[in-house]
């Protein structure tokens, strides 16, 4: 079975030991197949080349699989909107799909990467863990991290954002006003990006002779409620902060509303800075001073890059980080009184 033209079904059914329909059921994403027996499928059809010679039969790239952990964020939309730019230029078709950190929903989507012979993956804030790359591999399918949950393996490009000294420059500049009780709502731990803003704020603190008062921490996952309940946590405190540094603008939203229902005002008594710079952030009442991270530009380096890689050339860089850049605008100002 060396020749990759002569393999046929028939001939993975006899080397796996099962019959013609399995093998069918195995390739159409049929669910009534034992998992032992998909596995010894799968990978003899990837062994012998059978799914490989169809998937390889454009010269580059013709589809990209764009996947995100969820979409109902806009940041999301900022992303998107960078790939697709850069998508629609080459001709490239975008896929869009969420997995939501389920088990069920990987396996599904890997059988759709699988059928609709995609030509590169961007993974968005994923773990990127082993099965997982593995997997992609035997697709013969090049991936790129966006913002991964952790460190990636040296072989996958990564694309992201100066979130350390987006931090930095956030606790700087409440610093700059006068503050010293600073809160800050972090993101979600398991996130690189999370503890990089995380770090940055800490070293601001430091770097200013401030001592990092774990109290003025309060956990958040990027969305507006954990803002909410974060800020509603912070303000409860007997010393509570006069600036709040929300390590994302949803966050950051809901922490305008914890201060408008106790009938407080940003930033007359509270100051709040953001990170990302979504759309939204400057029609925000007050218009929200914010890190600005270049999500749409991450997005065309990421496209550009799985581009690269499924034409078969090497890529600019395997790691790019682009800068972040504080925006003023009126919801910080010195402390009260």
């Amino acid at each position: 079975m060396a020749d990759d033209s002569r393999v046929t079904i028939t001939a993975i059914a006899r080397e796996a030991g099962v019959s013609v329909p399995t093998v069918s059921r195995v390739l159409n994403g049929r669910s009534d197949v034992a998992p032992d027996t998909r596995e010894r499928v799968e990978q003899l059809l990837h062994q012998r080349g059978y799914r490989r010679r169809q998937s390889r039969s454009r010269p580059t790239a013709g589809l990209i699989d764009l996947v995100f952990n969820d979409l109902d964020s806009p940041w999301a939309v900022e992303i998107l909107r960078g790939v697709e730019e850069v998508g629609h230029a080459a001709g490239t078709g975008t896929v869009v799909s969420a997995l939501h950190r389920r088990t069920g929903p990987t396996r599904q989507w890997l059988e759709s990467v699988r059928d609709r012979s995609t030509d590169g993956v961007i993974l968005v804030t994923s773990d990127l863990e082993p099965t997982l790359r593995a997997e992609l591999h035997r697709l013969d399918a090049p991936a790129v991290a966006v913002d991964p949950a952790g460190t990636p393996a040296l072989e996958v490009p990564t694309v992201g954002a100066t979130n350390w000294a987006g931090g930095l420059t956030a606790t700087e500049h409440l610093l700059s006003l006068g503050h010293r009780r600073i809160g800050l709502i972090a993101g979600p731990p398991r996130l690189l990006c999370s503890r990089a803003r995380l770090d940055g704020y800490r070293a601001g603190l430091e770097s200013a002779g401030i001592a990092v008062d774990d109290a003025l921490i309060a956990p958040g996952d990027f969305y507006h409620e954990s803002g909410f309940r974060g800020a509603d946590t912070l303000l409860d405190l007997p010393d509570p902060p006069t600036a709040i540094f929300a390590a994302s603008d949803q966050m950051a939203f809901g922490v305008y509303e914890a201060v408008r229902r106790r009938g407080r005002r940003v930033p007359d008594d509270v100051s709040v800075v953001g990170f990302d710079d979504l759309p939204e952030a400057r029609w925000a009442s007050p218009p929200l001073t914010t890190v600005r991270q270049p999500l749409a530009d991450m997005g065309r380096v990421a496209a550009r890059t799985v581009l690269q890689l499924a034409a078969g050339r090497a890529p600019d860089s395997r790691r790019v980080e682009l800068a972040t850049e504080l925006v003023r605008r009126e919801s910080t100002a010195g402390p009260a009184g």
